[in-house]
């Protein structure tokens, strides 16, 4: 297949670009930039210049492919619901330029999105209304599905994990090494699941290949990994102490990040395993901590 995959030099989109490209399909990056357009094509894949906001370049690109992976999302938390709705709109776009046909669309969401303090099955649904403004993209997934586009979930955990990470736990080690401290909430049992971006690309492909319409897919290999334990590891590589934060002294210390540090998120990929053979193969989270890369500076 020909695939257009939107954040194509991004940290999960790159490895579903290098997922692609082993297994034999054909990739149309988008590069909004000449840096990501060098990054898309050192990795072997066509550059589409263009960015998600731009409507039009996204229906050329879609015009010229089998199928489409949009990883693509702005992570910057001061404006997250305006990137939410921004995402609805792109999910709209690809989903009415693929309308009338077979082609795939694979959505990216999250599990943190449903069944906080239990396990987050893939038959769970978002709520209709939610605080967390990121379930427009499961929204806009749904509006296009009734509308006959062919189109399936993938849902990333808190922590995608592996060389070259800038997510959740290196802004905690930032967090750390500037307070002088690796802190947790409360007793710090709530739950983290997690997974390696490369088992992550690897069901991005398996879901485009195989994958049924309308369905959720949980790329999750650690079902949950105690905060507590995560805040241990980074505590004792950078030689700072370990305490715990009450709930009324998180937003002080934690700021913005407190939501998510206190997220109770367990998360099941029984089913994704089942229905698209998936077995995750890389190193787990607090192994991959443990690891050369997280702790170099």
């Amino acid at each position: 297949m020909r695939v257009f995959v939107t954040g194509a030099s991004g940290f999960v989109g790159s490895a579903v670009v290098q997922e692609l490209l082993r297994s034999g399909h054909k990739v149309l990056g988008l590069a909004r930039s000449d840096v990501a357009a060098r990054s898309v094509l050192a990795a072997g894949a066509e550059v589409h210049r263009g960015d998600v906001g731009d409507a039009e370049s996204l229906r050329r690109a879609v015009a010229q492919v089998d199928g489409v992976i949009h990883t693509a999302f702005n992570h910057d938390f001061s404006k997250f619901a305006a990137n939410c709705e921004a995402d609805r709109r792109v999910i709209e776009t690809l989903g009415a330029a693929l309308a009338g046909s077979t082609r795939p669309l694979i959505v990216t969401s999250g599990t943190a999105l449903v069944a906080s303090g239990r396990i987050a099955t893939e038959d769970a649904t978002v709520p209709d209304v939610s605080p967390v403004p990121r379930v427009a993209s499961e929204h806009a997934a749904a509006a296009v599905a009734a509308g006959g586009v062919n189109v399936s979930i993938v849902r990333l955990p808190p922590s995608v994990h592996g060389e070259g990470d800038h997510g959740f736990v290196p802004m905690l080690i930032a967090m750390a090494r500037e307070k002088g401290v690796s802190a947790y909430v409360g007793e710090g049992r709530n739950r983290w699941p997690s997974v390696h971006r490369f088992d992550a690309a690897t069901l991005f492909r398996l879901a485009l290949e195989k994958g049924a319409t309308g369905a959720r897919y949980h790329a999750v290999d650690d079902e949950g990994v105690a905060f507590r334990d995560i805040a241990a590891v980074i505590g004792r590589h950078l030689e700072v102490p370990v305490i715990a934060k009450s709930d009324a002294e998180a937003g002080a210390h934690f700021g913005w990040f407190a939501h998510f540090a206190a997220i109770d998120n367990p998360a099941s990929s029984r089913r994704t395993r089942e229905l698209l053979e998936w077995q995750p193969r890389q190193a787990k989270l607090i192994a991959d901590l443990n690891g050369p890369s997280y702790f170099r500076h």
